[in-house]
C-alpha cells in the first residue's frame, strides 16, 4: 500500500485530513455534560486504502484522522466537557491496535508517517490534559493490545474490565518483530513508571497481563468486574471533571470546514498558501497576517469564532503541514514565508496574552502550540526567508525560530524587520518543553535575556543577526545566489541523512517523554521497519496470519 502520489492533483488518491462527525465511519461522539464519550466501533470495510479488513477493532490512518477531528470538536465546540471517556462499542475487545495487514502492505514511508501522526494525536490528548483541563479515561472493556494500549496509555487513567480474559499487551516484539510505534515503550517507563524487569516481561509476552497483576505492575489504574464497570467509569469521569476549570455554561465555537482549493500549483487557503515546485523538490509555505483589525475584547473574539485569525490560520497551517507530509513526500525542503502587516499580528498577540485565561483563547493558543510542534517534528528541511513584505513578528516569528536556517535580506532601504513579543517566551513550547528562543540558545541566560530585552522593537537585519535570531543577512547583491546555492546543496543530499541530522540538531540537551517518543520512532522504529526480520519475505510482519513461522537472521546488530 502506498500513500498518495506526489502530485497536487491526485484526485481520489489524495489523503485528506478534513472530516466531520457526520462522516465518521469508526468513532461515535456522545455528550452528557460534563462528560464526553468517544466510542470506537471500527468499520471493517472502511480502510483508507483497499486490501485489508480492520478486524478486531484494529485501526489505520483513517481511524486516527477521525480521532484527531473528534478531539478538536471536544476542545472547541464543547467547552462544557471536562472529562472524556474513550471506550469501545464492541464486546470483549477495546482495540487490537494498528491493523497488521495494513502495515504489511504499506510502504516504509507510509508506515512512518502513519506512526508520526498517531503519535501527535496521542500527544495532543496529553497536551489537553496538561493545558486545557480535559481529563481522559480509557475504559478498556475488553482486550487492549498494541496501539490500542498505546491509546490507553495517553489517557490520564486506564480502567480494565476484570472478566478473566481481557488483558493489556504490547505484542509487537514477540509477534511482529517490530516495536510499538506510537510511544508504548516510552510511556510504560516514563509515564506509568513500570519497573524495567516487569516491563521486559510484559513487552515480550504475547498474551499480555490482566487482572490484579496489571494493577500491581502499574499497567492500569484499576480492574473492575463487568457488572460494576460502567458505574465505576462514570463515577471516575465525574470526579475528574470536578477538578477542571473549563466553563460549564459557555457557548462552543463551531469548527466550520476550511475553505481550501487544490490545483496543480499547490494548496490555497485564506491565510496560508502552499506553492509546490516538484522539479526543485521544494514547497513554499506563506502565512499571511490578517488584513482587517482583529478584536481586542473577548466578546468580539467570540463573535468571530472559527474565523478569528489566529485560530483560522493555525487550522489552515496544520492542514497544510499534514497534506504536504503525506501527499508530497519527495518535496524535501519547505520554504517558510510570511506576508502582511506585522502590526496586525502583534495586536493579536496582545489579545492572546491579555485573555489567555479565557477558555476559547486558551484553546486557540493550544492549537497554535500543537501546530508549531508538528512543524518541529516534520522530517523536512525548514528554511525561513525573511524578505520585504514579511511579517515575522511574535507568533509568526515562531516559524523562523522553528526553521533549520533563516535568511533575512539586508536591503539598501533597511530591509524587512522582525519583532519579538511576549508570546515567544513560553506560550508555544516545543515537544521538549522549551520555548524556541530558549532552545535556540540552549537556555543560556545572557543570550535569552538580550532577546527578551528587545521585545516589541522592530529589529533590522543586522540587529537580528547580532542577537542570534537569524542565520545570515545577505545583501541585495548576494541574496539570490546565496539562497539558490543553499537550496541546490540541500536538494543534492541524502533525504535519510538529512532527516537524521535535522532531528538530532533540533532536539538536543533537554529530553522529555515526547522527544523520546519521536526519537525512538525516527531511529529505532525507522530502522526495524526495514529490516528483513520484520519485512523480509519470511519476516514476522510479512508471515503474520499465514500459519508460517518467521525466519530470523540471528545476528545482533
Amino acid at each position: 500500500m502506498e500513500a498518495a502520489p506526489s502530485t497536487a492533483t491526485a484526485g481520489t488518491d489524495l489523503v485528506d485530513y478534513q472530516t466531520h462527525p457526520e462522516r465518521y465511519a469508526h468513532w461515535r461522539l456522545q455528550f452528557d455534560a460534563p462528560v464526553a464519550t468517544l466510542v470506537l466501533n471500527i468499520k471493517e470495510d472502511g480502510g483508507i486504502r483497499p486490501g485489508y479488513k480492520l478486524k478486531l477493532n484494529s485501526y489505520d490512518l483513517g481511524v486516527d484522522i477521525e480521532l484527531h477531528d473528534a478531539l478538536q470538536r471536544i476542545r472547541f465546540e464543547h467547552p462544557e466537557v471536562r472529562s472524556v471517556v474513550v471506550t469501545s462499542g464492541r464486546e470483549r475487545i477495546f482495540c487490537s491496535g494498528a491493523n497488521i495487514f495494513m502495515l504489511g502492505l504499506s510502504s516504509h514511508a507510509w508506515k512512518v508517517n502513519f506512526c508520526k501522526f498517531t503519535n501527535e494525536t496521542r500527544n495532543g490528548i496529553e497536551d489537553s490534559s496538561r493545558h486545557s483541563g480535559l481529563k481522559f479515561i480509557a475504559a478498556c472493556n475488553g482486550t487492549t493490545a498494541g496501539g490500542g494500549y498505546e491509546l490507553a496509555l495517553a489517557c490520564d487513567e486506564i480502567v480494565l474490565t476484570d472478566d478473566r480474559s481481557s488483558a493489556v499487551s504490547l505484542p509487537e516484539v514477540p509477534l511482529l518483530g517490530v516495536l510499538p510505534g506510537t510511544g508504548g515503550l516510552t510511556r510504560v517507563t516514563d509515564k506509568r513508571k513500570v519497573r524495567r524487569d516487569l516491563a521486559d516481561i510484559f513487552c515480550t509476552t504475547t498474551e499480555g497481563v490482566r487482572g490484579q497483576r496489571a494493577v500491581d505492575w502499574r499497567l492500569v489504574d484499576a480492574v473492575v468486574k463487568p457488572q460494576q464497570f460502567g458505574d465505576y467509569v462514570k463515577r471516575r469521569a465525574l470526579e475528574l471533571a470536578a477538578q477542571s476549570e473549563r466553563p460549564h455554561d459557555a457557548r462552543g465555537v463551531t469548527l466550520t470546514a476550511l475553505d481550501r482549493s487544490i490545483d496543480s500549483r499547490g494548496y490555497h487557503y485564506e491565510f496560508v498558501d502552499v506553492q509546490l515546485d516538484v522539479k526543485a523538490r521544494q514547497a513554499g509555505i506563506t502565512v499571511k497576517a490578517p488584513q482587517a483589525a482583529q478584536p481586542q475584547d473577548v466578546a468580539g473574539i467570540a463573535a468571530l469564532g472559527a474565523n478569528w485569525w489566529p485560530l483560522k490560520m493555525a487550522r489552515e497551517l496544520d492542514d497544510a503541514i499534514l497534506m504536504l507530509r503525506t501527499n508530497q513526500r519527495e518535496l524535501g525542503t519547505w520554504l517558510l514565508k510570511t506576508a502582511g502587516d506585522a502590526g496586525q499580528v502583534l495586536a493579536v498577540d496582545t489579545a492572546l496574552t491579555k485573555h489567555r485565561d479565557h477558555w476559547f483563547v486558551r484553546e486557540t493558543i493550544g492549537m497554535l502550540r500543537r501546530t508549531l510542534a508538528r512543524l518541529d517534528v516534520s522530517s523536512r528541511t525548514l528554511i525561513a526567508l525573511i524578505e520585504p513584505g514579511s511579517c515575522f513578528a511574535g507568533t509568526l516569528l515562531e516559524l523562523a525560530l522553528a526553521a533549520d536556517r533563516s535568511y533575512m535580506l539586508d536591503a539598501a532601504d533597511g530591509g524587512p524587520r522582525v519583532t519579538v513579543s511576549d508570546l515567544n517566551f513560553g506560550a508555544y513550547p516545543r515537544v521538549d518543553g522549551l520555548a524556541r528562543v530558549q532552545s535556540r540558545f540552549y537556555g543560556e541566560a545572557k543570550a535569552v535575556n538580550a532577546v527578551q530585552a528587545a521585545t516589541g522593537r522592530k529589529l533590522a537585519p543586522r540587529e537580528a543577526l547580532d542577537l542570534g535570531l537569524i542565520t545570515a543577512a545577505p545583501d541585495e547583491l548576494d541574496w539570490a545566489d546565496e539562497i539558490r546555492i543553499v537550496l541546490e546543496e540541500r536538494a543534492s543530499m541524502s533525504p535519510d541523512a538529512l532527516t537524521g541530522m535535522e532531528a538530532n540538531l533540533r532536539f538536543g540537551v533537554t529530553e522529555t517523554m515526547q522527544t523520546r517518543v519521536f526519537g525512538r520512532l525516527s531511529a529505532w522504529q525507522n530502522w526495524i521497519f526495514i529490516r528483513p526480520n520484520a519485512v523480509g519475505e519470511s519476516g514476522a510482519l510479512k508471515v503474520f496470519g499465514t500459519g508460517n513461522k518467521a525466519q530470523f537472521n540471528w545476528e545482533r546488530a
